[in-house]
């Protein structure tokens, strides 16, 4: 029932056998957190050219799509070491080439790749610097701006020129960079980005191959090892050495705005069989759903009628619905859960509604009810997280035709109130439903429900704290509207993009 796009996963990893492909299958673990576009870079030598090289491949579509063709992996992408991408567009124009990422360039100090997740809050001021210097940009990503600082870096080694460019810019960033021998993984100051690093153990590679990825559900599916969270503000640097020794540089940028982890990462964006910030988002999710229940639980069953049901919308929901059941159940509430909505896995993001109302066909083509579930039911739909309202408008119709009785809303976060400029893609102030009425009950009726509540912002702190009390600060400036890191207000929305 939201409107907010995924935003990006990137993978690295170095002294691999099969490198590329080993990051392809990464990013294919990765492929909900972005469907626009994907990329995969290797660093390799070229015997005919005497010199390191970067080959590249990177196009529109699905990973899967992407990378059909199994010979790039046998003639192109060579190499130990490779970094990947899989896109969806929060800063730069989804319609444009050259945004696609990796990026790579090659300047005086060698070959450099650089993947990003998140957006860059202080990126207008620098891209007007370097366009009143000259440069010319090939992007119109913020991305690209890293980049250009540390090919303008005035220091003499390539990493301290990296620290340097990663003291100049502000917000979310947790990047994978390639250099011609090194893998280093940054994560910002403020840690809005999870960033995991794994290991392999190879018995074709002397030492231990080392990986790096948004999420650790990207390990599961290479056999990798997790070993720890990259920390906020760390760079971690690996190299040949590090793969001997098990050793690694790391470095730590200052932080001057704490910890503020995006704790949207465990209401939406993660896979539920993830860790991210030091906790499995399954976890976190049941937590949250227990203290939805507390706040507002199911209500009460009617004498004579049959007990209400509770349904997730499918998939991110799930973990957070079931949590909010059995402890509505503990509380003593007559309620079970059910499956009453189905998933279409297979619509992918070019599907093309016939007839006039394509919003509704998209839903329709994404969702179908299960009216056998449904039919003559007091239903309780508990979803991660309201935008728009749009979609949630359809699928509450929708339950009505399948026979619902009555369709009751329970939302396992607050509030949507506020755009984020730290690497999601929220629609603009005006256009959240929850600005565009003055009570719930407003919002409850334009919906089409009995009842509509939100777990509150106090609420959904405690149940993040409680599943992972180990964890360091979390931003929520997408339900309070306080920016723990300074933006650039006026930022304008241009081709559905964050500019």
């Amino acid at each position: 029932m939201k409107s907010v796009k995924d935003h990006c996963g990137i993978f690295g990893i170095f002294n691999a056998s099969d490198a590329a492909r080993r990051v392809y299958y990464g990013l294919h673990a990765l492929q909900h957190r972005g469907q626009e576009s994907a990329g995969i870079v290797t660093s390799t030598f070229d015997e005919q050219k005497g010199h390191p090289v970067m080959p590249l491949h990177k196009d529109f579509g699905l990973v899967l799509d992407v990378f059909n063709d199994s010979s790039l992996f046998e003639r192109k992408l060579l190499g130990d070491a490779a970094i990947g991408h899989t896109r969806y567009s929060t800063s730069g124009s989804s319609d444009n080439r050259t945004n696609i990422q990796p990026f790579v360039v090659h300047y005086h100090d060698g070959n450099i790749a650089l993947a990003h997740n998140g957006n860059l809050s202080n990126a207008r001021e620098l891209r007007s610097a370097f366009s009143n210097r000259g440069t010319l940009f090939q992007t119109t990503s913020d991305s690209e701006l890293i980049l250009h600082l540390i090919a303008q870096s005035r220091r003499e080694e390539q990493v301290d020129q990296i620290l340097d460019a990663l003291t100049q810019i502000e917000g979310a960033f947790s990047l994978v960079l390639l250099t011609d021998d090194r893998l280093i993984a940054v994560r910002d100051p403020s840690g809005f980005r999870p960033l995991a690093l794994g290991k392999i153990e190879d018995p074709s590679r002397e030492g231990t191959t080392f990986c790096v990825a948004s999420e650790t559900c990207a390990f599961d599916i290479l056999g990798a090892e997790y070993i720890r969270d990259v920390e906020p503000g760390e760079v971690l640097i690996i190299d040949r050495d590090s793969c001997k020794s098990n050793e690694f540089t790391s470095i730590k940028l200052a932080q001057r705005h704490g910890v503020n982890q995006c704790i949207f990462e465990y209401v939406y964006f993660s896979r539920p069989d993830s860790k991210i910030f030091g906790e499995m988002v399954d976890k976190v999710r049941r937590k949250i759903g227990k203290q939805l229940a507390h706040e507002s639980p199911v209500p009460e069953a009617k004498e004579g009628e049959k007990r209400p049901i509770v349904i997730s919308v499918p998939d991110s929901s799930n973990t957070a619905a079931l949590g909010f059941t059995t402890e509505c159940q503990k509380l003593g509430y007559d309620c079970r859960y059910e499956i009453g909505l189905i998933r279409n896995h297979y619509v992918g993001r070019t599907f093309i509604a016939p007839g006039q109302d394509r919003r509704e066909m998209r839903v329709r083509s994404k969702y179908n009810t299960v009216e056998g579930v449904l039919r003559d039911r007091t239903v309780i739909v508990v979803d991660d997280s309201i935008v728009r309202g749009t979609t949630a408008r359809l699928l509450v119709n929708m339950l009505r035709e399948a026979g619902a009785k009555e369709v009751h809303l329970r939302i396992a976060s607050p509030a949507v109130v506020s755009p984020c400029f730290y690497g999601m893609d929220f629609p603009s102030h005006e256009e959240l439903l929850a600005n565009q009425f003055d009570t719930v009950e407003e919002m409850t009726d334009w919906l089409g429900v009995q009842s509509l509540a939100y777990l509150t912002v106090d609420g959904l702190m405690k149940a993040v704290q409680a599943a992972n009390p180990d964890s360091e600060g979390y931003c929520n400036a997408c339900f309070t509207a306080n920016y723990p890191v300074p933006v650039e207000m006026g930022v304008r929305k241009e081709e559905n993009e964050w500019i």
